[in-house]
């Protein structure tokens, strides 16, 4: 499972064990002062989430480089064995050429 995935969910999970936390805590609680506590705690559930989404966002930026970084670096060897490869096939044509100068040269000499 990819990493930013991971992080999402454990995100989630967060976010979902503060609001059941908060809505227990709320059943538990008397009528007074009910309405303060629930802004307190939606408040703070809020906040806990945007903290998750901050982290979640610089562990994504954070990959986004990383991956990046190795697209470059792959392209960059896969540039090189191009070049190894035509380079290759211009030294086999050049051999054949060779192979074939040195068999009319023998039978020319015969």
């Amino acid at each position: 499972m990819p990493v930013e995935i991971k992080v999402a969910l454990i995100a989630l999970a967060g976010v979902i064990f503060t609001a059941v936390a908060s809505i227990v805590t709320q059943v538990i609680l008397t009528k007074k002062g009910q309405k303060e506590m629930l802004e307190s705690m939606m408040a703070s559930i809020k906040h806990q989430s945007e903290l998750d989404d901050q982290k979640l966002n610089a562990r994504l930026e954070t990959f986004q480089a990383v991956t990046e970084t190795k697209i470059e670096e792959l392209t960059r060897k896969v540039e090189k064995h191009n070049n190894l490869i035509e380079r290759t096939y211009m030294l086999e044509g050049a051999m054949t050429e060779a192979q074939h100068d040195i068999r009319d040269l023998k039978a020319a000499q015969h």
